[in-house]
């Protein structure tokens, strides 16, 4: 059975990462959740004070690149794959509004792309891979075989987030993670570097009324019909 590359772009709480991760489950494919390497940047940015609200020190973070050493290792408990920084376990870490609120200063560095684009595309070149993020199809696969681009309104992706944060046990507002939602929307958007765009060949998707069911459906017939 021939094997695909599946690039997933889209706005940030679009259901990207649940929707790759269904693909690759239902395939049998790899599944890289690359909004989650910069997340995994930012978390050590904010560990070694290079990056906070107010201040941004690009070059040191710049400078110590070669220290940071990212993993996927599958949790067979979980059924999906954890991110780990330097051997640590940082999954739960890394998903906190603290992290969603600088994360899209982090990935506006050209050298922090540059290092991740290359990782992620020799995860991927072997085919066989659903991978989601903002440059997907157009930076990292741009001959992808299956492309697509989600979108969603503002407020349900707020409401999205909202209700994935609390369930975690965290204390945010729904004010708090719209204003979020706006402001990692428009930096992802007007970046300089990889700015997310949908790629010309991408299919999209307005996921605001559909259920994840409803998605997944429809995505597998198109996954379908590049695999007969």
């Amino acid at each position: 059975m021939k094997k695909i590359t599946i690039a997933i772009d889209g706005f940030s709480s679009t259901g990207k990462s649940t929707l790759a991760k269904q693909i690759a489950n239902q395939l049998g494919y790899i599944y890289v959740d690359t909004g989650a390497m910069y997340r995994a940047v930012t978390y050590f940015a904010m560990q070694h004070n290079f990056v906070s609200e107010n201040h941004l020190d690009t070059e040191e973070l710049i400078k110590n690149l070669s220290d940071i050493t990212l993993q996927f290792r599958f949790n067979e408990k979980l059924g999906f794959a954890e991110m780990y920084l330097n051997n640590e376990n940082i999954e739960t870490p890394i998903r906190n509004i603290e992290v969603s609120r600088l994360v899209s200063k982090i990935a506006e560095i050209s050298q922090v792309r540059s290092k991740l684009v290359e990782q992620q595309q020799q995860m991927g070149e072997n085919k066989g891979i659903v991978m989601d993020g903002r440059d997907i199809g157009t930076v990292v696969f741009p001959n992808a075989d299956l492309k697509l681009f989600m979108t969603a309104s503002t407020t349900t992706k707020a409401q999205r987030r909202f209700d994935e944060l609390i369930e975690k046990g965290q204390q945010v507002t729904f004010e708090e993670v719209l204003q979020n939602v706006q402001e990692r929307d428009y930096i992802d958007t007007h970046r300089d570097d990889s700015p997310l765009v949908k790629a010309e060949d991408a299919i999209e998707i307005d996921n605001s009324n559909l259920t994840k069911k409803e998605q997944f459906e429809l995505v597998m017939e198109l996954v379908n019909d590049f695999l007969k």
